[in-house]
């Protein structure tokens, strides 16, 4: 596949398994210890884009992974170098969970079993450092609500994220759909994760 530069770097620094345990051991009061996986799906899903499943879970249990969902990486029909992340939910979770730790729970992933989030879509920011290393910054467009249904909820989430090459910052909120007040997550600044696993080479790029 013909991807941009840019796009097989941002691939590359998210797939990996990381953890922010520097961060909870600094700030116990204010950061779980939480492991996050990006994993590559071993089948592509989507022409022209790079698809990543992501869970994350609790370090003291870290085999009851949650918040499992779908990551769509492709560049602008403008431009390769104009970037965007569009989530996804999978319809069954209970099917994939774990999927983070065992990618062979992914290998039967069809675009059937994913349902599109309107509004859930991030416009990535590409600075490069060197010739061959990139911070890249995404976030919601200005005006945009990510919410969707949840076992009989409206739910609202604040999406954005940092990558480098061995670092990613979350600042995913949960958000009252009422008020507009933050609930959970990257509640006084981001979740600091350090990669430990590499899944790049899982990448089909």
């Amino acid at each position: 596949m013909n991807f941009s530069p840019e796009l097989m770097a941002l691939a590359r620094y998210l797939a990996g398994e990381f953890d922010n345990q520097a961060q909870a051991m600094a700030e116990p009061a204010w950061y779980v210890h939480l492991h996050l996986w990006q994993r590559p799906l071993p089948i592509p899903l989507f022409k022209d884009s790079i698809t990543l499943f992501v869970e994350q879970a609790n370090a003291l249990t870290p085999d009851q992974p949650y918040r499992q969902r779908m990551m769509q990486l492709y560049s602008s029909a403008e431009t390769t170098e104009r970037l965007h992340v569009q989530y996804y939910m999978l319809k069954d979770l209970k099917a994939v969970q774990g999927g983070g730790r065992h990618a062979e729970k992914l290998r039967q992933l069809t675009p059937e079993q994913l349902e599109f989030l309107p509004g859930c879509r991030l416009d990535v920011t590409c600075e490069p450092l060197t010739a061959n290393t990139y911070h890249f910054k995404a976030n919601l467009p200005e005006n945009t609500r990510c919410c969707f249904t949840y076992q009989n909820q409206t739910l609202q989430i604040d999406l954005g994220f940092e990558a480098m090459a061995n670092e990613f910052l979350s600042y995913d909120k949960g958000i009252n759909p009422q008020t507009g007040q933050a609930t959970w997550g990257a509640l006084l600044g981001p979740f600091r994760f350090v990669k430990r696993i590499d899944f790049a080479s899982e990448l089909s790029i």
